[in-house]
C-alpha cells in the first residue's frame, strides 16, 4: 500500500465535496463506494451521500445485508422532515414550510459507519412520480445537502440518481468537482455530455470524465470519436476496465481489496489521486 500514498491529504489540507453522475446502470453506486474507500483508506475523512433513489450504496460499502435494509433515508424519517421543515410528508399542498431548515445534525443523528472507517448519510430521492414540488422532503433533502460543513481533510462523495435532474434543480450547487460516469455505448456518452453541459452552466470547477467497464482498446476510441468538438468540457478522461471480480462481489465491493490486485481498482486509485490533485489546483484557483 505505501506505493499508493502519495494520495494522503497532507495535514493542512482543505475538504471537498464530489458528485458522481451519469446514465443508470453504468456503475456509479459501484464506483462511488470504491473511491469513498480508498480516500478513507488515504486518511481522509470520508462522507458518502446515498441520493439515489435505489439507495444501494450501503450493500456497495459493504455493510451487511440486515443492517443496509434496515437504514431508513432521510426522505422517509416522517418525523424527522417535520421537525425540520414544519409540514409531515404526504400532508398535502398548502403547508407552511421552513425553507431554511437548520440539518447541521444529520450527519450526528442518521449517519452509520462503514466499512474502513467511511460514515455513510441515506438521504433517498428527493424525486417522487409526477411531483416536482415544494414539498417537505424535497426541502429537507436539499437543505441537507447545503448543510454538509466541510473540514479540513474531509471528502464528501454523493451518490446521485440516473441522469440529469438532480443537476437541473442545483442540488449539486457546492460541489468543487463531478464525476461522470458512462459506459461505452452511445446512450451512456451521450447523457455524459449532457450533464457535463449542466454542471459547467452551475459553475462546477472541475469534471471528471470517467468510461467505466472498458473491455478493449476500439470502445474507447469510439468514446473519444463521440466526444469530439466537445473534449473541452472534461478537465480529465478515465478508463476503468472490465473486471469480472466487481460483478463476483456485487453488490459489495469489498472482494476489490482483498487478494490479489484488481485492474478496476488501480484505475480508481488513480482516478482518486486525480481528484485530490485536481482539488489542490481549484483550491489555488479560488483563493
Amino acid at each position: 500500500m505505501g506505493g499508493h500514498d502519495e494520495v494522503r491529504p497532507a495535514g493542512d489540507a482543505g475538504g471537498f465535496r464530489v458528485v458522481v453522475a451519469g446514465k443508470g446502470g453504468v456503475g456509479k453506486t459501484t464506483l462511488t463506494a470504491v473511491l469513498a474507500r480508498l480516500l478513507a483508506r488515504r486518511g481522509f475523512t470520508v462522507l458518502a451521500v446515498d441520493a439515489d433513489p435505489q439507495m444501494n450504496l450501503a450493500h456497495a460499502l459493504g455493510l451487511p445485508a440486515a443492517e443496509a435494509e434496515a437504514l431508513v433515508p432521510l426522505s422517509r424519517n416522517a418525523d424527522y422532515v417535520e421537525e425540520k421543515t414544519g409540514a409531515r410528508p404526504g400532508g398535502g399542498w398548502g403547508q407552511l414550510l421552513r425553507l431554511n431548515p437548520d440539518l447541521s445534525d444529520a450527519v450526528d443523528r442518521f449517519g452509520v459507519a462503514a466499512p474502513d472507517g467511511v460514515r455513510l448519510l441515506v438521504m433517498g430521492t428527493v424525486l417522487q412520480p409526477a411531483v416536482g414540488c415544494l414539498c417537505p422532503e424535497n426541502t429537507l433533502l436539499a437543505a441537507t445537502v447545503n448543510a454538509l460543513v466541510l473540514r479540513p481533510g474531509e471528502a464528501i462523495l454523493m451518490d446521485t440518481q440516473a441522469g440529469v435532474e438532480h443537476f437541473g434543480r442545483a442540488l449539486a450547487r457546492g460541489f468543487q468537482q463531478a464525476i461522470i460516469v458512462a459506459d461505452p455505448s452511445a446512450n451512456a456518452t451521450a447523457t455524459a455530455l449532457q450533464v457535463a453541459r449542466l454542471a459547467r452552466q452551475l459553475g462546477i470547477p472541475a469534471i471528471h470524465l470517467v468510461v467505466n467497464r472498458v473491455r478493449e482498446p476500439g470502445e474507447l476510441a469510439r468514446v473519444d470519436a463521440r466526444l469530439a468538438g466537445q473534449e473541452g468540457l472534461f478537465d480529465t478522461r478515465h478508463a476503468l476496465p472490465y473486471d469480472e471480480r466487481v460483478l463476483e462481489g456485487d453488490p459489495a465491493v469489498s472482494g476489490l481489496f482483498e487478494g490479489a490486485g484488481s485492474a478496476f481498482l488501480e484505475a480508481a486509485r488513480r482516478l482518486a489521486r486525480a481528484v485530490v490533485e485536481t482539488e489542490a489546483e481549484v483550491a489555488i484557483c479560488a483563493s
